[in-house]
């Protein structure tokens, strides 16, 4: 029976919802009829523009590159390719602007553990940018990522070498606009790099503060006046704190958010695209590192459509018109413009003379485009053929060296048909995935707790005839939580995980930190959690959680009457001995781990660390008292497994 009293208190609480509920429904209507009045005056001034046709106008194109990762130490290609990049590359396509979104360097030492700014490295990535003279052809903006922040203390030191050897030198937030006859397009960058900037491996994700993101509001707000707006920037938006409301929200007004920093994740997801809520596609760019990838991206008449390129394979092929269905932004583009269309449009680049491109719209062939001027072919077309579902454009392009490529998408006229993205990529790019860790963090240890602290208090039952896998599983966990050495040490190493200080050094070369669970002290800088729940889930499911359940399964032993030696000879040994190899195997984790921390941190860290070095120490003699623990609790528990067994 529930009280009366805290009956009334629950109905009250369930009305409050009901009625929080209704006004949430009432707003999301609210701002969905803004949103909707807003898109139908764009779509009305978007419906007066010019409209695509045969000639090179109202068009321009740039180019994004990202993670570069120059090294001094690996893939000695690296550099040279990114030279060749530079010189011929870049002179093919002859971009506008090219955008580089961080890690220039790679800021590793040679044994890849440890993270330093190398200005070899620096020095490199700055004498292609002279030799190549790319500068000369384009606007060249090049930005941090957390590579190129690696161990500096602060912008002001001389180990920024950023200040000096990089193309755009500026540091933070800014905006750009890159003017044109036919209008001016804002590119706004989001720089995130922590600043005092730790060593690896707490520095992967970005953090944004109020003043940064007030600063991007105003940003924002300066780009209203562009023809269309890119944000740009290293770090996903998924892999970004950033205060109420939230950087998706602040750049809500752009087209579109490009970025790097994911590498695909190793190939597992090589197109990672996706769409916010608002609209604003987010495109991360796969790395030059090992990939050597990089991105033309185009604005024709104010239409974005960009294609991601392998370095070194050519033609090149961008289909401007009709652009492709699943990267419309409704709310910031005039897709109205492809319907009054007179031409489908394509550029086309390539080391070698352009010969043909071939033109089909469902199969159907539609001719070959002609060169209109520069690399746009254009053919004309009657849009009114396709007003009505989804259709596929493909074009071949091959040039005078026999290369040819092709390029096909789904494009649509019509304004109530939309395409979705692939689930991966939206999970990768739309999580917040500091809050997720955090999330599962908080719930890991707080479980562990729970179900230890339960099994203290709670009274043992009897245990049944035969006793089978739970009631012996549940059986050992009372005799550790009963058993005061070992209850005390789970919890307090659990407790510990959660809220102390995992280890003590020079998180930045110089300048001793402390990191916890919640997040990293340095130099008087508190950087808010992130990777650090990360860690600590790891350290939960793959070293503490398993310690308790080899103490549990270990104490079930001593209770079956088995000493260390005595369980391997008599015992069941192809059970047994993977039990201990498998803890074997969590003891070599948690040295490397020690061994990293040394190599990373220094000495200091190695000495003052509890997670790691002190936490060995304390598993050897743990695990060794187990096996030589007696008292009046475990005869009790060993003679009555014992009679239930012999039963």
């Amino acid at each position: 029976m529930i009280p009366f009293g805290w009956r009334r208190v629950m109905l009250k609480a369930a009305g409050g919802l009901l009625l929080l509920a209704g006004l949430l429904l009432v707003l999301g209507r609210y701002n969905m009829g803004v949103h909707r009045a807003q898109l139908q005056r764009r779509r009305e001034v978007n419906e007066r523009g010019p409209a695509p046709g045969a000639e090179l106008s109202n068009v321009l194109w740039a180019v994004q590159v990202s993670d570069l990762h120059i090294s001094q130490f690996l893939d000695p290609r690296r550099a040279p390719d990114f030279e060749k990049f530079c010189t011929e590359s870049i002179a093919v396509i002859n971009p506008s602007l090219v955008l580089v979104t961080g890690d220039l360097t790679d800021s590793k030492t040679k044994d890849k553990l440890g993270s330093d700014q190398i200005e070899g490295e620096w020095q490199t990535y700055q004498s292609i940018l002279k030799r190549s003279k790319v500068m000369e052809r384009t606007k060249w903006i090049d930005i941090r990522g957390n590579h190129d922040s690696f161990n500096i203390p602060d912008l002001q030191s001389i180990r920024n070498y950023y200040r000096t050897y990089s193309a755009w030198q500026k540091e933070g937030s800014f905006h750009y606009v890159h003017r044109t006859p036919f209008g001016n397009y804002s590119f706004i960058c989001v720089d995130a790099t922590l600043n005092p900037g730790p060593k690896r491996p707490y520095n992967f994700f970005g953090i944004l503060d109020k003043n940064q993101m007030h600063k991007l509001s105003i940003l924002a707000t300066e780009s209203h006046y562009s023809n269309q707006t890119v944000w740009f920037g290293h770090y996903p938006t998924s892999i970004m704190i950033s205060p109420s409301p939230g950087i998706r929200t602040a750049m809500s007004s752009a087209v579109a958010f490009m970025c790097g920093h994911l590498h695909s994740l190793g190939g597992i997801a090589p197109a990672l695209h996706s769409k916010h809520q608002h609209g604003t596609l987010e495109l991360e760019l796969a790395d030059w590192m090992s990939n050597r990838r990089y991105r033309i991206f185009a604005f024709d008449h104010d239409l974005f459509s960009f294609v991601d390129l392998t370095f070194d394979e050519w033609p090149v092929v961008l289909i401007t018109n009709p652009k492709s269905a699943l990267y419309t932004n409704p709310a910031q583009e005039p897709l109205g413009r492809i319907l009054h269309s007179t031409h489908i449009r394509v550029l086309a680049f390539s080391t070698s003379p352009i010969t043909s491109v071939k033109v089909s719209i469902d199969g159907v062939e539609l001719g070959e485009a002609a060169r209109a001027s520069g690399p746009l072919y254009v053919l004309e077309w009657n849009p009114a053929n396709y007003v009505t579902g989804l259709h596929k454009i493909k074009v071949q392009v091959q040039d005078s060296a026999k290369r040819s490529h092709v390029k096909s998408h789904l494009f649509t006229l019509e304004d109530d048909v939309s395409l979705s993205f692939n689930f991966l990529p939206s999970l990768i790019l739309l999580t917040d995935h500091y809050i997720l860790a955090q999330a599962l963090f908080a719930l890991t240890v707080l479980s562990q707790i729970i179900l230890i602290v339960i099994f203290r208090y709670k009274r043992r039952p009897v245990l049944r005839v035969p006793p089978g896998f739970f009631a012996l599983t549940s059986f050992s966990i009372h005799v550790l939580s009963k058993t005061n050495t070992f209850y005390y040490a789970i919890l307090l190493l659990t407790v510990y995980t959660a809220v102390g200080p995992w280890f003590v050094g020079e998180i930045i070369d110089g300048h001793v930190g402390a990191c916890f669970a919640f997040g990293v002290f340095v130099r008087g800088h508190f950087h808010q959690g992130s990777l650090t729940y990360v860690v600590g889930l790891m350290q939960m499911a793959f070293y503490n959680l398993p310690l308790t359940a080899y103490l549990c399964w270990c104490l079930l032993l001593r209770c079956q009457g088995y000493g260390f030696s005595s369980h391997l000879r008599h015992g069941k040994k192809l059970v047994y001995l993977p039990v201990h190899f498998f803890m074997f195997l969590l003891l070599a984790w948690q040295i490397y781990s020690c061994v990293f921390l040394l190599l990373t941190y220094g000495a200091l860290s190695f000495v003052l660390s509890p997670m790691k070095t002190w936490l060995l120490v304390a598993t050897l003699v743990v695990t060794r008292k187990v096996w030589l623990f007696s008292s009046p609790e475990l005869r009790v528990y060993i003679a009555e497994l014992k009679n239930c067994q012999s039963s």
